[in-house]
């Protein structure tokens, strides 16, 4: 086992940690960026739609990932890729695995953008028989377009949000029909031009207040059960189905490093920073709160970018003795989460928010031990559960670093 030293170590090649190493190694910083993957990029290498990149949005996710990845490369940042980081060896040093055999790579700064995955089938109990065609949307794209395979004929789609919609479109490119997108949820969360064109241009229905409750098939996939909300239960005859969007954060290495994790986003707690409650150590991207796009991703990677330089030129963050810890950032019901979810009086960085049920013209009120903070009232359209409500961080200087944990919470003011 050989052990190397540089200035910042990035785990993870996808949007967020591509940008933060190509930023960091452009001010002269020796840079090391491990992907475990064979290809940098992350999820956008097999999302073949367009609407990538700056304006007009008009890339392809793997243009927009080999754009990306060239980036890195040309501002100088060392791309390992197929390197898995198995777990800490110091407070900011990983043992990895890859070609070179094992490594011990110590840095001064470590950026955790190790991204999301969708939860399978078996993590969301679904119960029945263990057929073939059965895939995540990750696992269908990249059988269809970095490998060509063949899927089926017929696909349900279990979800109803953007995801879904781009999984369908995956499923036709291979050739296959799309039988019906089916969401537990009253409402599709995806935007109505979605299910619209799902409906006029490809015949497919979304079926809401819709719940899978068993497969069906031996060796292959036959059809899944579903359960409507009137208790109806039926068979739709498929040979694929495809769950989508149940995402959770690609944790495993900051729960192997004892960082602190926000019991609402489930990825690690951090900062408007993006700093994380070990010194020196960031995180950024999907890992944080997943899932949002690639360009949220991104543009937390230039910022986190510039909070990493802080930390290598000063060994700490000049005027802020409040982190590790900051003030705790909790968002209340039906507010699911809020990222970042600590706060210091210098944070600059908007907050995402995410809501369990469908909220008109929200108005958010941001309270600290019953002290008015903040409030922001969102009069055009509607916040849905799976699009992200964005709360601006023009209040944080009104924060208390020494009080008790600050509120989000929608109509009247939390109480304290």
């Amino acid at each position: 086992m050989t052990s190397r030293q540089a200035d910042v170590l990035v785990v993870g090649a996808g949007p967020a940690g591509l940008t933060a190493a190509a930023r960091l190694a452009r001010t002269g910083a020796r840079v090391v960026l491990l992907e475990r993957e064979q290809s940098p990029g992350g999820v956008p290498r097999h999302c073949a739609h367009r609407g990538f990149g700056d304006r007009p949005h008009a890339l392809t996710g793997p243009v927009h990932a080999r754009l990306l990845a060239d980036a890195a490369a040309r501002a100088g940042a060392d791309l390992r890729t197929g390197v898995t980081a198995l777990d800490w060896a110091g407070p900011r040093a990983l043992t990895t695995v890859g070609p070179r055999g094992a490594e011990t790579l110590a840095a001064r700064a470590v950026v955790l953008a190790t991204g999301a995955r969708e939860r399978p089938r078996a993590a969301r109990l679904v119960p029945g028989t263990r057929p073939a065609g059965v895939y995540t949307t990750g696992e269908l794209q990249q059988a269809v377009h970095l490998y060509g395979q063949h899927i089926g004929t017929r696909a349900v789609i279990v979800g109803a949000e953007g995801v879904s919609h781009a999984a369908a479109d995956t499923v036709r490119a291979a050739g296959a029909d799309v039988l019906a997108l089916v969401t537990e949820l009253p409402r599709a969360p995806a935007a109505p031009a979605w299910a619209l064109a799902a409906r006029l241009r490809h015949r497919t229905p979304v079926l809401t207040g819709t719940k899978v409750t068993e497969l069906l098939g031996r060796g292959r996939l036959s059809g899944v059960r579903v359960r409507h909300r009137d208790g109806r239960s039926t068979v739709l005859a498929c040979d694929t189905v495809v769950f989508t969007g149940d995402f959770v954060p690609d944790h495993e290495l900051a729960r192997r490093g004892a960082l602190t994790l926000d019991p609402g986003t489930r990825g690690p707690a951090v900062d408007g920073a993006l700093r994380t409650s070990r010194p020196g150590v960031f995180a950024v991207g999907s890992v944080l709160h997943a899932v949002e796009s690639a360009a949220t991703a991104a543009r937390e990677g230039a910022h986190a970018a510039t909070a990493v330089r802080r930390w290598l030129q000063d060994g700490t963050d000049p005027g802020d003795p409040y982190w590790p810890g900051g003030v705790p950032l909790l968002a209340g019901p039906p507010l699911l989460r809020i990222a970042p979810n600590r706060v210091t009086p210098d944070d600059r960085l908007p907050y995402l928010l995410r809501t369990a049920f469908p909220l008109p013209h929200p108005a958010l009120y941001v309270t600290q031990d019953g002290r008015p903070l903040h409030r922001e009232r969102f009069h055009l359209g509607t916040a849905v559960p799976h699009r992200p409500l964005k709360l601006t961080a023009r209040w944080t200087h009104r924060v208390d670093p020494r009080g008790g944990p600050v509120h989000v919470t929608v109509g009247r003011p939390h109480p304290g």
